[in-house]
């Protein structure tokens, strides 16, 4: 069976896929982490990757950027390919003093300034959560590897060039949120009308009030450390569904 966006048989992809933005670090992170890493996707660029960490089967692919394209991906990964649970792993650029370059941030809730949740027709405002399982999960790890991490808002942001950014990341930054990316929001919504799991671990790429920014090749190949936990998270729940059953 195929979809419009992906080639891959059923089977191909395991129960929980890491989805970075850049096909680049999907690419990075089969290569580094996975043993016995099979191309299963390639449609548009898109790769997608099966092998297994640990022993635990894990697949990686590329979302792309903003939420119409997680929409799509994660999408087609819940409804016809039996995925369970989708850990975005992106960049993000934080817009709080205490957040810092290279800090992971685990996005408990993410708000959002596009009008994705529309198509749901609901009488109201939806608040795009995390899944509990995997976030829980990523605490341990992440406390586990000793990295530094943030737990709680982020903003999924449907544009990348504001007219009013500076004054609108200050009204976000002081409702709290950690750092601003494009696409948890779209992946939280989908998953939740799915009824499956989804988290979004980003790591702070750039610092929107320091100015402190890494490199293109920095943000595909160094940040090991949030892929090592969303890697520990998924085994971590392929390991317990494994006993549970």
């Amino acid at each position: 069976m195929s979809t419009p966006h992906n080639s891959a048989n059923p089977g191909d992809f395991a129960k929980t896929v890491l989805m970075p933005g850049d096909p680049l670090r999907a690419k990075f992170v089969a290569e580094t982490f996975l043993e016995d890493a099979r191309l299963v996707n390639n449609v548009r660029g898109i790769g997608g990757y099966t092998g297994t960490y640990k022993g635990h089967p894990v697949s990686v692919m590329a979302s792309g950027m903003g939420m119409p394209s997680i929409g799509i991906y994660s999408y087609e990964l819940y409804h016809f390919y039996g995925v369970e649970n989708i850990i975005r792993i992106g960049s993000a650029g934080a817009i709080r003093e205490d957040v810092k370059v290279r800090d992971l941030v685990l996005g408990i809730g993410a708000c959002t300034n596009s009008n994705f949740a529309s198509q749901f027709s609901l009488h109201g405002t939806f608040a795009p959560t995390a899944s509990w399982p995997l976030l829980s999960r990523a605490v341990n790890a992440a406390e586990a590897l000793g990295v530094r991490y943030h737990v709680g808002n982020l903003l999924s942001s449907d544009t990348f060039y504001n007219d009013d950014s500076e004054e609108a990341n200050e009204m976000w930054r002081r409702m709290g949120v950690m750092a601003i990316e494009m696409e948890a929001a779209g992946l939280y919504m989908t998953a939740a009308r799915a009824g499956k799991n989804a988290l979004a671990i980003c790591t702070v790429s750039d610092h929107l009030v320091t100015g402190e920014a890494t490199t293109a090749e920095e943000r595909q190949t160094t940040f090991t450390a949030m892929m090592e936990v969303a890697l520990e998270t998924a085994a971590a729940m392929d390991k317990e569904n494994g006993a549970a059953s």
